[in-house]
């Protein structure tokens, strides 16, 4: 099978939740990827492939962009610092706001997770709006850290988040 046609199984496999989290959204559920262990193992060695081989740290941004950081941090030898909503992590942290559509949010890491030594690569696993993570961009940036670029499994390309971000995005798949 070639790399495409692989691709396109794996991405059959994600499925799409209407009006959740609310009336109007059409979640992408990544779960069934997840749960198949040669899907998930190919899906994180693809992640993998668009990676700089001069980061040395990955920013996993919650929750979901976790589970694909960590996976890619083990699997590339390469450290983790994972970015949270407000109140998630203990200790002095750096923090950077950012606006909704119905307000404003939060993220934020530990103080010395990162350091201007660091080459970073920010995971997620959808790139909608870009709002979330020109924040996690914005907060790393403020730790000195270089941002290398972005990974993320998909793009909703039709809301034009890469925009907001200044570092290469590299997307495994795009949707309208």
């Amino acid at each position: 099978m070639n790399q495409q046609s692989s691709q396109d199984s794996l991405f059959s496999l994600i499925r799409d939740v209407p009006d959740f989290p609310k009336p109007g959204i059409l979640f992408k559920d990544i779960t069934p990827v997840l749960e198949c262990p040669e899907s998930f193992s190919q899906l994180i060695e693809q992640m993998c492939e668009g990676l700089p081989p001069e980061a040395n740290k990955l920013v996993g941004i919650e929750s979901r962009g976790f589970l694909l950081a960590s996976a890619m941090a083990k699997h590339s030898h390469k450290g983790l610092v994972i970015a949270r909503k407000p109140g998630k992590l203990p200790g002095p942290v750096l923090r950077q706001t950012y606006a909704l559509e119905y307000g404003q949010d939060e993220i934020q890491i530990h103080q010395g997770s990162l350091s201007s030594s660091d080459r970073i690569v920010i995971v997620d696993d959808v790139l909608a709006t870009g709002g979330t993570a020109q924040a996690c961009e914005k907060l790393c940036l403020s730790a000195e850290t270089e941002v290398l670029g972005f990974s993320f499994m998909m793009e909703i390309a039709a809301l034009q988040g890469r925009n907001l971000l200044k570092a290469p995005v590299h997307c495994l798949y795009s949707v309208k």
